[in-house]
This record gives C-alpha cells, sequence and structure tokens, in this order.
C-alpha cells in the first residue's frame, strides 16, 4: 500500500447507517517508510457513531475508553500542519493497556488502575489488549475528525487474541453473572471432554460440581450448558500447529504457557534442544507422593519414531501407581545437560517445599547419566529390569515361533542375568547360547547386534546398583504402555515428526487422563474409571487372583493359574519364581509383565524350594557387603555394622507400617522428636512484663523507658 506524506488530498467518508466500523471504511497508510499508521477522514459528528460499531465487533466485542485527551484553543497557533488537532483523544479497549491476569502487570507510569466508568467491569478483565486508536478533530477544518488506527488487532503484547469468543480464558464484563467454576471443576470438564466422554455426560457432571458451591435453577443449567458447549468448541477446534514451522509453534506453545515450563533451550550448533514441562497439577504431586520416597524414569520412550526422544520422571501414588511428574523432550544424555535440568526441577520443587526430598531415583537404563542423580538429589540410585525384560520377551515371540523354544531361550537369558553374582564367565554364557539355539538365526542376529555389544555394561549396572521390585517395574511399564497407545495412534502417524503435537498431546489428553483417575479415587466419583485405574497395573490385578487358583507342576517345572473370567482355562507360567518367567497370555505375549507371572512368584516367594526374587538377592548382597568384616577389630567393622544395623532398622518399619491397617498403633511406639528451641511456643509461660509491677513510682510519675526501634524506613534523601 502506498505510503502518503499529506492529508490534504485524502477523500472524506462517510458510509450509511446508524453505526459503522473500521471495516466500513478505506484506510490508507500516513506518516514515513519508518513508522505509519492507517488513517481515514470522516466528518466529526460521526466519530460516535463510529466508537459504538467498533464496540459492537462480532470478533471482539469490547468497550473503549479514553486513554489520553488534549485540546487546544482556536486560534492559539500562528503557525499549523494539515494534521495538527484541535482535539485530540486516544481510545484504548477497555481489556488493556494493563494486564491484570496471570503473568501481567499495570503501566510502569501508573501505580494504581484508573477508575474510569468505561473501563472494563472486574479488574480480572485487564488483559493487556493493544487495540486503540486516535481521534484527531482538525485544527485547519474542525468539521471533520482523522482517524488513526494505531494497532486494529485485539491482542497482547505475546500476539495472542486476548478476550472475546476466541479466547478461551475470557472473562468479559458479564462475568459476574455466569455461576463460580472453581478450577476442579473446571479440569474435570476438561478432562472429560479431553478423553471423548459424551457431552451429555459432560453437562450432567458440570453441573453437579457446581451444585457444589452454590445453588442450581433454570438459568444456572443454560448458562453451565453453554459452558460446556463453548468449552467443547474450543478443544475440538484446537491444534498443535500454531505456527507452520515446528520450532515456531513450540515457542509461541511455550509463550503462552510458561507456568508450565521449568527448563527451556533452543536447539544451535553448539547446543542441543531442551524442553521441560511440568504443569502445576504434576508439581503438587510430585511434592505430595514423591517425598520421601522413590522418583522413576521411563528414558528414551520414542527413540528411533519421535523427532526428540521423551523422557518421563514418575512418583508412585497412594496406589503404588506410576504418575508423570515432569515430561523432558531432549536427544542429549550428556551429564551437564542432565544436570542442568534436573537441577532446575528440583530448584522448583524446592520453592513450594524446602525440605523436599527423595529417598530413591529408580532409572531403567544402563548408559544413564548417575552422577547427577546422585549430587542433585543427593539420594541412592536403583535399576529396574523392566526395559531389558521388555525388549527380550517381545523380540523372542516375534522372531521365534516355537513355543518351547521361546521359553526355553527366555530363561536361558535370565540365568544369565542370575548369574552376576555367581561368578560366571560372561562369555562362555553367551557362546553357549549362541551354540544352543544356532538355528535361531533371526533372533541371535538381533541379540548379537543390540545386545552384545552392551550386555556386559548393562550386567555390570544390574550388580552395582540396588535392582527394583516387580510391583513398580510393573508400574512403570503400565505407564509405557499406556503412553505408547495415547502416542502412537493410526491417525496421528503423520505428525511424531513434530514437537508441538508430543507437546499438545501430552498436556491434553495423558494430562487429563491422569487427572481424572487421581480425582476419580480421591473422590470415589466416576465409578468405572476408578476401577479401570486401580487395575490397570500387572500387581493389583494380580492381588485379586486367589491363592488356591495357583498349582505347581513338578517335572518338567511350571505352574498353572485358574482363569478368573472363565474357570474352565488355565494359564501356564514356566520358570516359575523368575522374573523371566514365561507365560502363554495375550498380554504377556506381548512383551509385558502380566499378573499370571507376578502371582506365581507371590507364591513362590513364599516357599523355601525356590529362590529369592532378584530385588531381594540385591539387597542381601548390599547388607552382606555392609556386615562384612574389614579388619578384625577394627573401627570400619563398628562402622559397617551400625550401617547395617540402621537399614534393618528401616526396613522393618517399613514393612510394619505397610502391613499394619491401624497407623497409630507404628506411630505411638515411635520415640518423641522434639522440635528446635526456636519454634516451640511460650504457652504456659508467664512473660516478665506481666509479673513485674506497672512502671509507676510512688509519686504516680511515670519511669521513662527505653525508646522503641522505629521500623520506619528512612528516606534515601536523609541518608545522603
Amino acid at each position: 500500500m502506498e505510503i502518503i506524506e499529506s492529508i490534504d488530498n485524502l477523500q472524506v467518508q462517510d458510509p450509511p447507517g446508524e453505526d459503522f466500523s473500521s471495516a466500513d471504511l478505506e484506510w490508507v497508510k500516513f506518516g514515513t517508510a519508518e513508522r505509519c499508521d492507517d488513517v481515514a477522514l470522516i466528518p466529526y459528528d460521526r466519530v460516535d457513531a463510529f466508537i459504538i460499531g467498533e464496540c459492537s465487533c462480532v470478533e471482539c466485542p469490547t468497550r473503549f475508553h479514553i486513554e489520553r485527551g488534549r485540546k487546544r484553543a482556536r486560534g492559539s497557533l500562528k503557525q499549523y500542519k494539515n494534521d495538527e488537532y484541535l482535539e485530540y483523544r486516544m481510545y484504548w479497549c477497555s481489556f488493556g493497556p494493563e494486564n491484570y491476569g496471570e503473568g501481567g502487570s499495570i503501566l510502569p507510569s501508573r501505580r494504581y488502575r484508573l477508575n474510569t466508568r468505561n473501563r472494563a467491569a472486574i479488574p480480572q478483565s485487564m488483559r493487556g489488549c493493544t487495540c486503540h486508536f486516535v481521534v484527531k478533530r482538525l485544527y485547519a477544518r474542525p468539521s471533520l475528525a482523522l482517524l488513526i488506527y494505531n494497532d486494529r488487532r485485539h491482542v497482547n503484547k505475546s500476539g495472542f487474541i486476548c478476550h472475546g469468543p476466541l479466547d478461551k480464558d475470557a472473562i468479559g464484563p458479564g462475568a459476574k453473572n455466569i455461576p463460580y467454576v472453581c478450577s476442579e471443576v473446571q479440569q474435570q470438564t476438561m478432562s472429560m471432554i479431553y478423553l471423548g466422554i459424551p457431552e451429555e455426560n459432560v453437562l450432567e457432571k458440570h453441573i453437579e460440581g457446581i451444585e457444589r458451591y452454590g445453588g442450581s435453577d433454570a438459568k444456572v443449567k443454560s448458562l453451565a450448558c453453554q459452558y460446556v458447549q463453548k468449552l467443547g468448541m474450543i478443544i475440538k477446534r484446537s491444534t498443535h500447529e500454531l505456527d507452520l514451522d515446528d520450532q515456531a509453534s513450540v515457542r509461541l506453545w511455550i509463550e503462552r504457557n510458561k507456568k508450565s515450563i521449568f527448563f527451556y533451550r533452543d536447539s544451535s550448533e553448539s547446543e542441543p534442544f531442551i524442553l521441560g514441562i511440568q504443569t502445576e497439577w504434576q508439581l503438587q504431586q510430585m511434592t505430595r507422593f514423591g517425598h520421601r520416597s522413590v522418583v522413576a524414569v521411563d528414558s528414551t520412550f520414542g527413540i528411533k519414531k519421535l523427532k526428540y526422544p521423551l523422557c518421563t520422571l514418575l512418583v508412585f501414588d497412594s496406589r503404588q501407581h506410576a504418575l508423570p511428574v515432569a515430561w523432558i523432550i531432549t536427544r542429549s544424555v550428556a551429564k551437564a545437560d542432565v544436570a542442568k535440568w534436573m537441577k532446575s526441577l528440583l530448584d522448583r520443587v524446592h520453592l513450594v517445599d524446602r525440605g523436599w526430598k527423595a529417598n530413591g531415583f529408580l532409572i531403567d537404563d544402563a548408559a544413564a547419566e548417575i552422577e547427577p542423580i546422585r549430587e542433585i538429589f543427593s539420594c541412592p540410585v536403583l535399576f529396574s529390569l523392566w526395559r531389558v525384560r521388555r525388549s527380550w520377551l517381545r523380540h523372542i515371540v516375534k522372531k521365534c515361533t516355537n513355543v518351547e523354544v521361546q521359553r526355553e531361550m527366555f530363561k536361558r537369558l535370565g540365568q544369565i542375568v542370575y548369574n552376576i553374582w555367581g561368578g560366571a564367565d560372561l562369555a562362555v554364557s553367551l557362546e553357549e547360547l549362541s551354540l544352543d539355539f544356532v538355528d535361531q538365526t533371526s533372533f541371535m542376529q538381533y541379540f548379537k547386534d543390540s545386545w552384545v555389544p552392551k550386555i556386559e555394561m548393562w550386567l555390570t549396572s544390574m550388580r552395582a546398583l540396588p535392582l527394583a521390585s516387580q510391583e513398580s517395574s510393573g508400574a512403570i511399564e503400565a505407564y509405557h504402555v499406556k503412553l505408547k497407545t495415547k502416542l502412537y495412534d493410526d491417525s496421528h502417524l503423520g505428525s511424531l515428526q513434530r514437537v508441538d503435537w508430543l507437546v499438545h498431546k501430552l498436556t491434553t489428553e495423558l494430562h487429563s487422563s491422569y487427572w481424572l483417575d487421581r480425582y476419580a479415587d480421591e473422590s470415589d466419583s466416576f465409578l468405572n474409571v476408578k476401577e479401570e485405574y486401580i487395575a490397570s497395573t500387572s500387581w493389583h490385578r494380580a492381588l485379586q487372583i486367589p491363592e488356591d487358583s495357583v498349582s505347581f507342576n513338578r517335572d518338567p517345572l511350571f505352574a498353572r493359574v485358574v482363569s478368573q473370567k472363565d474357570r474352565c482355562l488355565n494359564r501356564v507360567v514356566w520358570n516359575p519364581g523368575s522374573e523371566f518367567a514365561h507365560c502363554d497370555c495375550e498380554w504377556s505375549l506381548q512383551g509385558n509383565l502380566c499378573k499370571h507371572v507376578i502371582k506365581v512368584n507371590m507364591t513362590c516367594g513364599n516357599l523355601d524350594s525356590h529362590k529369592s526374587s532378584m530385588s531381594f538377592q540385591s539387597l542381601k548382597n548390599i547388607l552382606m557387603d555392609l556386615w562384612k568384616k574389614p579388619v578384625d577389630d577394627s573401627v570400619g567393622l563398628d562402622i559397617s555394622m551400625a550401617w547395617t544395623c540402621q537399614m534393618l532398622d528401616q526396613v522393618e518399619k517399613l514393612v510394619r507400617l505397610s502391613k499394619c491397617d491401624d497407623i497409630g498403633l507404628v506411630v505411638k511406639d515411635m520415640p518423641l522428636k522434639w522440635v528446635a528451641k526456636k519454634h516451640r511456643t511460650t504457652c504456659g509461660r508467664q512473660l516478665s512484663s506481666v509479673i513485674t509491677s506497672p512502671s509507676r513510682t510512688k509519686n504516680n510519675r511515670k519511669i521513662p523507658s527505653a525508646p522503641k526501634k522505629s521500623r520506619k524506613r528512612k528516606r534515601v534523601s536523609r541518608l545522603r
């Protein structure tokens, strides 16, 4: 568009109709190449009609207030330009320019909010809108007004729509008439919509949530129906592609969701991309369930399919289910990069709870950096076998068609792992394995290419670190399977290489799913969701199998588990009592740790004829290493014995606490712990001022007391 430097030849526009808006005018650029604005010339008596038309915009209905104004008297200027003003008024959208929302601030030049009657009805409505225009009543032609539109879009400084029907967080002047919707009810409604629950059921639960905080009538139900429909429409129309460029789209999402980001570093030639995501709800769960408990990690998810692998930090909730509390999207596993995002995450947690501390950190990858975990979290590191077991079993079932060969091969691989404490030669064991299964070329080729180069590293980690239990391994695997189901849907295969799609999927569908699971369990609502949530891990499903449903066969050694759905069906578990047991159920043949294997191993743990689990053997070896006598009658012996007794005492307390139905019996036997002296109260202790007599002499004269220290801050000018 051509830029004009004079308004002398500008045509006066007078659109028909009672009101009109900027869409009814033809705008031209006025100014210089460095700075120009859209201008139009209208009769001065039609200014009010223009303002009313601008307020009636369908996409962003609003009101405009006078932000700034000046006047001149006629004849006050001897020389003037053609665009000099007689009256000058700047009109600003009433949803700005200040931003009283989250992350907003008032203008630096103001110490308080302007109290003009044309402002937005409530302070929360100030959303930092930048839309404003200027009306100049021309000095040379007082019957005309020059309209100068500085910014015609109703957006904030970040470029996002900040009010109106297109803004999902909009709060209009009529918000006081809307029934109160707390964050819990809003999150519940959003979670149900994201999970595809029918709108009738969503509306029913939404109205129930509103009724908990106030009454209900026809108007409330009508407004609730409109709220649910609008929210559903916003979610349905929402997209992960905020920009065609993936990198720019991620930046826009980060700008919009700063409170959910604990670490971000864009990719460059020298530094890799790192994005750490943690919502406020995830932060609450981490401080609640991670304190004095174990933090686990599901690392390197999607390393082959996604643009950047996904790492998930997990905590175990009240039912010992794995709960995602942070997502890290990056390809870097370097020590320096891992230390940076871990430090940022821990600092974020300590802002909420300074005393938060993890008792253990559970890893599932032998190549993971352990030093940053020990330095930052200051806790022991444990190792989980679930990734090794799942990978081996899946490829055995996939590449070996003979069921008997599958059982024997899985058993032999388990024996190699069990021999980490037996002192067997790894090279000899691998050679025997390749000779015994030389006809299984497909699997053996995979094993030689993928595992032989790194199996020594994995076995060394298993030997050096304490091993996790089957319950925690099953919980992590359950999260991994759910994550895989959510992300690897056929309808999204074309978006796997976009980071914005991954972020959108995690923070909407997956986050809503776990939020609704926890809400259903704690509030005892959504009973079908609660039942599915409780039975989401193989460990809890195994607890539902009665003891008499398990039977053993001695020669050959295997176990039978009677199906609870069909009593005529038996599941056969080979190599019972081992983490590498093989079951013929469909869930196990997909590489998962099934309930039948866990139930059989529970039963074997109570039998003397079966060896203990690997996690228990790992604990026993650690205790034996502590107990070993370093030198006869040395101080090292005393230290080892003290550590051993302390660990045994803690294990006994944890076992007693987990098995006891009445926590009061356990707390009663615990020793008293005195708090610091500075935290003790003065209850029951008389103050010296109360005991002493009043501060007056016999002649009833006041005794001058010591001057009180003034807590007033001194002016800077007095200190100079």
